[in-house]
């Protein structure tokens, strides 16, 4: 079997759609990686711990995801959902990162 994926119109079995999911998860993590490594700039570039939660920015970046999936024709309420989770451990991960450089 080919472990190249097809685009999802040209699949005709289920291997070749596990074949492009398992890639497309790949990318994902690869892509949540860098997502956290601006976390870690983050933390290290703000002055002060309290700076690290912003509910504006918050339910801003979670509209904008909202959006672009509409935008894509896909469940902006799924993609909220997601993102919420995204944004919630995302300033997890920078208390964490805040407190080991500066705390």
């Amino acid at each position: 079997m080919n472990d190249i994926p097809l685009s999802p119109a040209d699949c005709t079995t289920m291997a070749e759609v596990r074949v492009g999911v398992d890639a497309l998860d790949r990318e994902l993590v690869a892509l949540l990686a860098t997502r956290f490594g601006y976390m870690r700039a983050a933390a290290r570039i703000k002055q002060s711990r309290g700076a690290v939660r912003d509910e504006a920015r918050k339910a801003s970046v979670i509209a904008a995801a909202v959006a672009e999936a509409e935008a894509h024709g896909i469940p902006g309420d799924v993609v909220g959902d997601i993102w919420e989770r995204l944004v919630e451990g995302s300033i997890a991960y920078e208390f964490g990162e805040w407190d080991r450089v500066k705390g």
